[in-house]
This record gives structure tokens, C-alpha cells and sequence, in this order.
């Protein structure tokens, strides 16, 4: 049976077309991806993430367990609320996932990992905090919920959907969080354009996601999601990284810190093998739609489509590719497609952010 997130009768209600989504039944779309897509870009829409598997990591020490873990540095965060992407990885530097950290106090962490994940990822760690630090404490949330507003507009509606929240929220900078009573508002997301993602107890969430409803923010389903995430150069777990692509050849780089002498797993893999790869931007010339694990053909070798799709924003088709380290943005390649050969240029991602196209 597919596991329910707190919000499932209201997609049902609303009309949403369900998909098994890694063992959930999630919203697809709610009528049109294309419209959903466009609100969130021009206007503001909301996302469950309740699938997500938010941990507490709490005990002291719990900065020296994630320094071990996490290839980027955990020392950067210093203020309560602040957060940090980063990979955690195998010991051959693959990625096992990519999940965002959150400080909330010196003994205290919050770490939100990919709802298909999850049970990987918690395994993974369990395994290493009993070897590293037994002293700590790793606790699934499940009595929370997340709800992601996202849009030009996301930070206005969510205020006044949620009195009080502007006086907490509205100095919070990009990665940023704060708490309100039982609920953290965070300053991230996953589609290129402002808003929150909202962690609050299971409990309220169909109270927040009506509120929502109230000041006009449309719900989004995982169809425009993942076309929003596309045009902003975001990786998707399984497809632009996995356990046997290093986050080096997964335009990740900036994720993982090689220049402190701290040691983490996965970095001696990383420090010992060429990168001969790299993710890049494909901008479609002819006709067609883009789309994973098709061939990439370049005058410096072939290479391989991990994510691709229709930008409803570009109204063109895009996708990223991980390419030899030769190819250079502005390069002509070919993508074959059903046998056919067809034109496409190499670009720097993201294509859009803010609603604003970024790639000539």
C-alpha cells in the first residue's frame, strides 16, 4: 500500500491526478503541469514535501559526527537557522544523497534527506554514528510535515496566510530559517524562485495548506516540479548523481570542501581520481524533446542526457548532460533521438532563475 502524506485528501479533493512516486501517492498535477509551472514563475505556488524525511542529529558532538560525513563543511554554519547543501558520500565518493543541514543549537541538527532515499540514507548514518559517536542521538520526524510556497509572490502570501510569520520571517536571507512556536520557516527551495519551505506539525498542515489556498497560492504537483527544477540547474537524485557519479562530475564541485585539512568520507577517492566529466546545459535546435540517457554525440566524445525535458519557460527543450571536460559552453553537439541525429548547444546552467531566462 502507497504511504499518505498529511495533505493526501486534499490533492484527492482538489482533483489531483495521483502517482506512486517512490512508494507515496503524490499529486502529479492538479489539471495543467503548464499552468501550474507558470504560477510559480510569474505568480506563487505550494508543494507537499511531506514524502521528505526530516532527522534531528542531536548530542554533543554532533558537529564533529557531520564534519566526518558531510563533504561540505558543517563549520560554515554559525548562526541558529542557518542551512548548508552538501553530499554525503560513499568511500569511493559517490553520492549517497544530497540533503540540506540546518544548525538549530551546538547540540542540535536538522538534516532533511530525499523521501527515496530515506531508508538508505538512515541506514547509512545509524551505521556510521554507532562507530563514530554512539553518544548521539538520530531521530526521523515523521510527525512533521513540509510545505514548499514558491513564486515572486511566495513571501508575501505566506504571510498573510500565517499572522505573525512577517516579523520572523522577512529579514531571513537565502538559506536561512527561523522558528515560529512548533514550525520552521526556511528561505530554500527547489524551483529557482523565492519563497519558504515550511516544516510545521503534521497536525496543522492541512489548517496551513487551506490558509494558503485562502490567499490565492495554487498547489503545485510533482510534474511542474521537476520542470521548474530543470530550467533552475537542479540535480535530481538518481538521475544527474547516484552512488557511482562523484559530485565533481556532477556540476556539485561547489558542494565539497577540498581546501580545509578536515577529513571526510569519500575525500580520499575524490583527491585520487581525474575528473573527466562534467555536467553541463543543452539547449535543443531542432525539433524534439530531451530526455535522460539519451546519447550525446561531441567532436571531444560521446557523453549522456541525466535529465532533460520542456522548458515551459524557454518554450524550448533543455536538459543536463554529462559531457567530456573538453567541451566548452557555446559548443554544437548531437543528441541521438529515435535514430535521428539532432543539433543542440552546449550552455552554462541554470537556463532560468527569478523568471528570468539566463542562457542566450
Amino acid at each position: 500500500m502507497l504511504k499518505q502524506t498529511p495533505l493526501n485528501a486534499a490533492h484527492r479533493a482538489a482533483g489531483a491526478k495521483m502517482v506512486d512516486f517512490g512508494g507515496w501517492d503524490m499529486p502529479l498535477h492538479y489539471g495543467s503541469q503548464l499552468e501550474e509551472h507558470h504560477k510559480v514563475r510569474r505568480d506563487a505556488g505550494m508543494f507537499d514535501v511531506s514524502h521528505m524525511q526530516v532527522l534531528d542529529l542531536m548530542g554533543e558532538g554532533a558537529r564533529t559526527f557531520l564534519r566526518q560525513m558531510m563533504a561540505n563543511n558543517v563549520d560554515k554554519l554559525t548562526l541558529p537557522g542557518k542551512a548548508l547543501y552538501s553530499c554525503m558520500l560513499n568511500e569511493q565518493g559517490g553520492v549517497i544523497d544530497d540533503l540540506i543541514i540546518y544548525f538549530m543549537r551546538e547540540n542540535w541538527f536538522r538534516i532533511v534527506v530525499n523521501a527515496g532515499t530515506a531508508e538508505k540514507d538512515l541506514a547509512w548514518m545509524e551505521t556510521q554514528r554507532e562507530k563514530l559517536a554512539p553518544q548521539l542521538a538520530l531521530t526521523p520526524r515523521r510527525d512533521l510535515a513540509m510545505i514548499a510556497v514558491q513564486g515572486p509572490n511566495a513571501r508575501t502570501r505566506f504571510w498573510a496566510a500565517m499572522p505573525g510569520s512577517k516579523d520572523i520571517s522577512e529579514h531571513l536571507r537565502p538559506f536561512q530559517a527561523a522558528e515560529m512556536g512548533t514550525m520552521l520557516i526556511a528561505r530554500t527551495g527547489y524551483t529557482g524562485e523565492d519563497g519558504f519551505e515550511v516544516m510545521v506539525p503534521v497536525k496543522a498542515a492541512p489548517f496551513l495548506w487551506q490558509a494558503l489556498l485562502e490567499q490565492g497560492v495554487a498547489p503545485i504537483g510533482l510534474g511542474a516540479r521537476d520542470t521548474l527544477r530543470l530550467e533552475a540547474g537542479m540535480n535530481l537524485y538518481g538521475q544527474d548523481m547516484d552512488e557511482g557519479v562523484s559530485p565533481l562530475e556532477s556540476g556539485l564541485a561547489w558542494t565539497v570542501d577540498l581546501a580545509s585539512p578536515r577529513d571526510f568520507i569519500g575525500k580520499q577517492s575524490l583527491t585520487s581520481k581525474a575528473v573527466n566529466r562534467q555536467l553541463m546545459g543543452l539547449l535543443l535546435l531542432d525539433k524534439g524533446v530531451l530526455r535522460s540517457h539519451q546519447k550525446v554525440i561531441t567532436a571531444e566524445g560521446e557523453g549522456e542526457i541525466t535529465s532533460g525535458g520542456f522548458s515551459p519557460t524557454l518554450n524550448q527543450s533543455i536538459a543536463l548532460a554529462r559531457l567530456p571536460m573538453t567541451v566548452a559552453a557555446g559548443d554544437r553537439v548531437q543528441v541521438e533521438i529515435r535514430g535521428k541525429l539532432l543539433n543542440a548547444q552546449a550552455v552554462r546552467y541554470p537556463f532560468v532563475r527569478n523568471g528570468k531566462r539566463l542562457v542566450a
